[in-house]
């Protein structure tokens, strides 16, 4: 049996009852040693419990490591050589447990004879700039009349605000100028307004490198001198300086891409649009909110759009041919025969074919992402058929008239007249 002082001794006090202890106190107004006999503890517990601002909490005796012998050495190692790796340490104490014991030990004490290495933080002002790249999701995505595109043929050109961390995207027909530049405008419309700087990591279709210089293309120049806004090209092998969209695409495989499927690009962007209205109103740990947050004041700072959008997508002028058809990234799209002969427009954004002749519309197709099509509208076929009836009963083809030699003219011509009975031999 255990007498009172033992069992006073091995008494532990709990959260519960130093609250009581308290209210019984404060509350109750009750003397401590009445507090003690009422609580079952002893009146020094009652006093220790009055004074601590702070519940109790169990704290576990250190029992040491087969470490601390060796500590003495360690700390000479590192005073040596602040640097030197917790297997080579090892080495030279022969050391005879787990790594793992002696790298944790190395680790606590490193920092007292390596000084510190701060990184900078990257801030950014709002409204100051924007970062944008492409980003090739690992999927295969049909695009109609059986075919079907893989990764490095989906680009999905991607923008996120350095202040606000809002994320835009868009999957395009191709990475060429004029379906770049025709996403680019769409993206900034949808944003509302253009950050004064937008960095690129050297796209052909922008600018580059060139002998240590930055050099934008002429069709960059002329775009960011509509939005009067500065384009900056990255360094080569410099990932760092446009982190924020690299952590964007690790974000959309992770996140955006498990679990779904697409049947077409269109479905694709619309897939892509509801998921960023989501993911911009998720909160960021290293924002401290969510984008939509900050994205007034990014917006606010930023300069307004241009009141003429810049001059985008497709756009070209020939004479129609008789076939009248007109060819477009490699598929040839319809146009109604009237046009046969004189000079026409044409005009394509992400969406649209157009075809304008003398102010008319004369073509007006769905833009096609399959390679190598013929896209016919049934109205311009049934045109095309009346046009050439009519043509026939104005022209009619007439019949040639062809004069009829006598055979004693090819006698004559080849020397034999006179020859008309037959010579018996």
């Amino acid at each position: 049996m255990l007498t009172s002082a033992e069992v006073r001794r091995k008494w532990v006090l709990s959260v519960e009852d130093w609250a009581e202890i308290r209210r019984l106190h404060r509350a109750e107004r009750m003397p401590i040693k009445v507090i003690a006999r009422a609580v079952g503890c002893s009146k020094n517990t009652v006093k220790k419990a009055l004074a601590a601002d702070q519940p109790p909490a169990y704290r576990r005796q250190g029992r040491g490591s087969v470490a601390d012998a060796a500590e003495p050495r360690i700390r000479e190692l590192l005073q040596a050589c602040p640097t030197m790796p917790a297997t080579v340490i090892a080495e030279r104490i022969a050391w005879r447990y787990s790594i793992r014991t002696l790298s944790t030990r190395v680790a606590e004490l490193r920092p007292v004879y390596l000084p510190p290495d701060p990184s900078s933080r990257t801030t950014y002002l709002a409204g100051e700039i924007a970062q944008c790249d492409f980003w090739f999701p690992p999927i295969s995505l049909p695009v109609g009349f059986g075919q079907t595109r893989t990764a490095t043929q989906l680009p999905v050109l991607t923008m996120i605000t350095g202040y606000a961390r809002w994320a835009l995207a868009l999957l395009l027909p191709s990475r060429r100028v004029e379906d770049l530049y025709a996403g680019w405008w769409r993206l900034l419309d949808q944003l509302g307004a253009v950050p004064r700087v937008l960095v690129w990591d050297g796209e052909s279709a922008v600018g580059r490198w060139r002998a240590r210089q930055p050099e934008l293309t002429a069709a960059c120049q002329a775009f960011r001198g509509v939005l009067g806004t500065k384009v900056l090209i990255c360094k080569p092998a410099d990932p760092e300086a446009k982190g924020g969209i690299e952590r964007l695409h690790d974000y959309l495989e992770r996140s955006f891409l498990p679990g779904r499927s697409f049947c077409s690009p269109a479905d694709f962007n619309t897939q892509l649009q509801m998921w960023l209205g989501v993911a911009n109103r998720r909160p960021k740990r290293s924002l401290g909110c969510a984008p939509w947050d900050r994205i007034g004041a990014d917006k606010a700072a930023m300069l307004v759009l241009p009141p003429v959008p810049p001059p985008t997508g497709w756009e070209t002028t020939l004479r129609l041919p008789r076939d009248h058809y007109v060819r477009l990234d490699s598929n040839d799209y319809s146009v109604h025969p009237s046009a046969i002969g004189r000079r026409v427009l044409v005009r394509a954004d992400l969406d649209r074919v157009q075809v304008w002749c003398e102010g008319d519309l004369v073509a007006d197709h769905e833009r096609v992402w399959a390679r190598h099509q013929t896209i016919t509208d049934p109205a311009h076929v049934k045109a095309g058929q009346m046009l050439r009836q009519r043509f026939a009963l104005v022209q009619p083809v007439a019949a040639a008239e062809v004069e009829q030699r006598r055979l004693a003219d090819y006698d004559t011509a080849l020397g034999l007249a006179g020859f008309d009975e037959p010579v018996a031999l």
